[in-house]
């Protein structure tokens, strides 16, 4: 009978946040991947967990997946675990559930910590519709349509940034939503010196220049308000002649009745204005 995976949430600062669920199952299994072998022993020392562990991270994900994968299908059950938090979230264990599925291995997942879902709650923006981004991409072109897809964004957006990054984050972050965004930059939460630090995008930069951040940080981002884009959009419909307005759905082929319909509605008068308008100014 084939091994099982386990996704085992592990404390993100505080210790007494692992889950009896996570201990039992990190005592029970064959073998532990972690992230970072020398950080995650401190964990096993701490709760008396003795159950060899192997490497499993970013320059390895593929290769050592493949092995794993197959120890698993020998029969060993595996439990995988990150420097911190949930695994598979900003980090290779999604690889590894991949390979897992493709195998006919069964993965389960047990529930604890995660920075992202932590600092939302903390953040005191709104948690009804949000999306994860994690570390901004370095590539330069990847990062620019994360940042521009920032402009017309009205959920809740979070991120992950060192503290070394995050005044450049936060220029970043103003270039593309405006300084008077809010923003909650939410560090070492859990631990002794947690801080949210609550203001706006222009406020947080100002802030962090005068205060060299510490430890890791998550940035919580309001989102636009659908009334601002609504009212933006109207301005940019107004700022276009009729003319051109009616010309732009014509040259997607739309008939002019149905034209005339469309452009009514983006300038939020009747179907009748409009064609009583080109009517008076047909040459």
């Amino acid at each position: 009978m084939a091994g099982k995976l386990y996704l085992c949430a592990t404390p993100i600062g505080n210790l007494d946040d692992i889950t009896y669920r996570v201990l039992e199952t990190l005592k029970s299994v064959d073998l532990i991947a972690a992230e970072d072998t020398r950080n995650s022993i401190k964990l096993l020392n701490h709760f008396d967990i003795h159950v060899p562990m192997t490497s499993y991270h970013e320059f390895n994900k593929i290769d050592k997946a493949k092995y794993l994968v197959n120890r698993m299908l020998e029969g060993v059950n595996i439990a995988l675990i990150t420097d911190a938090g949930t695994p598979g979230i900003s980090d290779p264990g999604e690889e590894l559930v991949r390979f897992c599925y493709e195998a006919g291995i069964e993965v389960t997942s047990l529930p604890g910590p995660a920075a992202c879902i932590t600092a939302l709650t903390l953040s005191g923006l709104s948690t009804r519709r949000f999306c994860f981004e994690g570390f901004l991409p370095t590539d330069k072109k990847e990062r620019q349509v994360v940042l521009e897809r920032l402009k017309k964004e009205t959920r809740t957006t979070v991120f992950y940034e060192a503290p070394h990054r995050l005044l450049k984050t936060l220029l970043l972050l103003i270039e593309a939503a405006g300084e008077e965004r809010k923003v909650s930059v939410c560090r070492e939460i859990t631990k002794r010196h947690e801080t949210v630090f609550r203001a706006t995008l222009g406020e947080a930069y100002a802030y962090y220049q005068a205060n060299d951040p510490k430890g890791e940080i998550v940035l919580v981002l309001e989102g636009v308000s659908q009334r601002k884009l609504d009212e933006e959009q109207q301005q940019s419909w107004e700022s276009m002649s009729i003319e051109d307005h009616m010309a732009l759905y014509m040259s997607r082929g739309l008939p002019k009745k149905e034209a005339m319909k469309h452009v009514a509605t983006d300038r939020g008068v009747t179907k009748r204005d409009i064609y009583q308008y080109l009517i008076d100014h047909e040459e």
